[in-house]
C-alpha cells in the first residue's frame, strides 16, 4: 500500500518543503475558526481559481487502508476512524505532522508507529507557500474535497486538527487545546487522556469558544456514519512546543516530548472509542 498524493509536481513540492525559504513559523499568521477572511467559498472555488497550482501552491495528501474481503468465513477489519488536517503546512502549522502521527505514521517517515494502536486513514490539504499561505483557507464547513467527503461519511469517526490563537482559546495557560465537535464521548476520552499527559484543554462547549467547537452538523468532522465525531483546536504555543526546528522543512524531523504526549493522548482516546457499542461492525 503506498500514501496516495493528490500533488502534480512531486519534485516541485519536494523543493518547496525542502530547499525553499525557511520561514513561517507557528506564530506568522493568525488562525481563524470561521470563513469571515476567507478569499474562496469553497475547496472547489480554490481548486478552479488555482487551477495547475497543485503542488507549488498547494498540496493534497490522503490515505485511504485497503478494505478488501474475498473469504466466505474469514473477517477484515474496518478501519473506523479518519484524522484531518484541513488546513495544513503553512495555513496552521503542525497540524499536517499531528495528523500523521495521530493517523499512525512517523511524520518525518511515514513509517507505520510500533505502538500496537494501529493505523488509521487521513486526509489533509496543505499551505506550501513561503508566506501568505492564510490565503489558501477554507473554513471546515465549507470543504467539499470529493475525497475528504467521502472519506468521513464512511467512517464511524473522524478527529479534526485545526491550529488557533491562545487568545481564541480563552485559556489561562497559553499551550492548551480546545475539544470539541458532537460526540461527546470521544471529547470525555480526549479530555481524559489529555489530563493523563498534563496537557491543558477547555471544552468546546464553553460559551467562550464557541467559534472553535466544531458543532456545526456540515463540518466534516461531524459528516460521519454517526453524524457526530471530534475537534481539536490547538494554540499556537502549544504547537510551537511540539518541534525544535519551527519550519515546514524541519518540523517533521524535530518532533519533541510533547508532540508525542500529544499523538498518545490521541491514539489512546481514538482506540478507547473503538471499544464503544456503536462501533460494532456487524
Amino acid at each position: 500500500m503506498t500514501h496516495t498524493s493528490r500533488r502534480t509536481v512531486l519534485t516541485a513540492l519536494a523543493t518547496a518543503a525542502v530547499a525553499g525559504p525557511l520561514v513561517g513559523t507557528v506564530a506568522a499568521a493568525p488562525a481563524h475558526a470561521t470563513d469571515e477572511f476567507d478569499l474562496y467559498t469553497s475547496n472547489t472555488d480554490l481548486y478552479t481559481k488555482l487551477a495547475g497550482q497543485e503542488g507549488t501552491e498547494f498540496a493534497r495528501r490522503y490515505k485511504r487502508h485497503e478494505l478488501l474481503d474475498h473469504s466466505y468465513t474469514d473477517r477484515h477489519p474496518y478501519n473506523r476512524t479518519t484524522v484531518l488536517a484541513m488546513h495544513g503546512g503553512g495555513i496552521e502549522m503542525g497540524t499536517s505532522e499531528l495528523c500523521f502521527g495521530i493517523a499512525g505514521y512517523h511524520p518525518a517517515t511515514l513509517q507505520p508507529l510500533d505502538d500496537g494502536l494501529g493505523v488509521h486513514d487521513y486526509w489533509m490539504f496543505e499551505g506550501l507557500r513561503s508566506s501568505n499561505n492564510r490565503e489558501l483557507h477554507v473554513t471546515a464547513k465549507n470543504n467539499d474535497d470529493h475525497v475528504c467527503q467521502s472519506m468521513v461519511r464512511s467512517s464511524l469517526n473522524v478527529l479534526s486538527l485545526h491550529g488557533c490563537t491562545a487568545a481564541q482559546a480563552h485559556t489561562a495557560n497559553p499551550q492548551a487545546v480546545v475539544v470539541g465537535g458532537l460526540n461527546e464521548r470521544f471529547k470525555s476520552l480526549l479530555k481524559a487522556e489529555f489530563d493523563r499527559v498534563g496537557i491543558a484543554w477547555k471544552d468546546g462547549n464553553d460559551p467562550e469558544v464557541r467559534d472553535l467547537a466544531g458543532i456545526n452538523p456540515d463540518n466534516p468532522c461531524n459528516r460521519t456514519m454517526l453524524g457526530k465525531g471530534g475537534q481539536l483546536e490547538l494554540t499556537t504555543e502549544l504547537r510551537a512546543a511540539m518541534f525544535s526546528v519551527n519550519t515546514r522543512a524541519g518540523r517533521a524531523g524535530s518532533t519533541t516530548p510533547k508532540y508525542w504526549d500529544f499523538v498518545r493522548a490521541c491514539r489512546t482516546a481514538v482506540a478507547k472509542l473503538h471499544q464503544g457499542p456503536d462501533q460494532v461492525i456487524l
